[in-house]
């Protein structure tokens, strides 16, 4: 792994293993995670007391399934119970970080890739949607990069896994169960 653009703080955070609260929230667990690799603060005030993870997944959660964005602009309002689709997290990356973030389809898994290291290499760690060979059901964070593997902080069990690159092209990775690459999630 490259070294990665964060501070001890984020290795203090993720060391602490933050899970999802629920099955739906993982989109906004990552987006959780993401906000504290970039803010000290906001890292430290989460690992003070171990309830404030799930309510900030809790409440980012409800907030990007709306109608309306963190930046007060309109969206497709969504369930849920189906979890935060990848526009509401790239709307969301928007609001938060000042940079604009858009969602693309992988349509070919080697360009993906290239995205997906290129963001995390530049301090932009980036969502990652997987699922099964029918639909996206996960979301998982890529927070280091190289060029032969990416780690990935999983919100169903709080841990960073890594996942090499001859894996991902191959869609033979398993993250939560899942080994197909749908979305990412990186800076426009």
């Amino acid at each position: 792994m490259s070294a990665t653009p964060f501070g001890a703080w984020a290795t203090s955070l993720l060391a602490t293993h933050p899970r999802q609260p629920d099955q739906r929230s993982c989109g906004a667990s990552v987006l959780v995670v993401e906000r504290a690799l970039r803010d000290e603060d906001y890292a430290r005030w989460l690992t003070e007391d171990a309830s404030r993870f799930g309510s900030e997944a809790l409440g980012t959660h409800g907030r990007t399934t709306r109608a309306v964005t963190a930046a007060g602009r309109l969206q497709l309002p969504w369930p849920r119970a189906l979890g935060t689709p990848p526009w509401a997290v790239a709307g969301e990356l928007t609001a938060s970080t000042g940079r604009r973030w858009g969602f693309r389809t992988i349509l070919r898994r080697e360009p993906a890739w290239e995205a997906l290291v290129a963001a995390v290499e530049a301090g932009s760690p980036s969502p990652l949607y997987v699922g099964s060979r029918w639909i996206p059901r996960h979301v998982v964070l890529t927070v280091g990069a190289s060029d032969t593997a990416i780690q990935c902080y999983e919100p169903g069990s709080g841990r960073v896994l890594s996942v090499t690159r001859e894996a991902f092209l191959d869609a033979t990775f398993r993250l939560a169960g899942w080994t197909k690459p749908w979305f990412v999630v990186v800076p426009a």
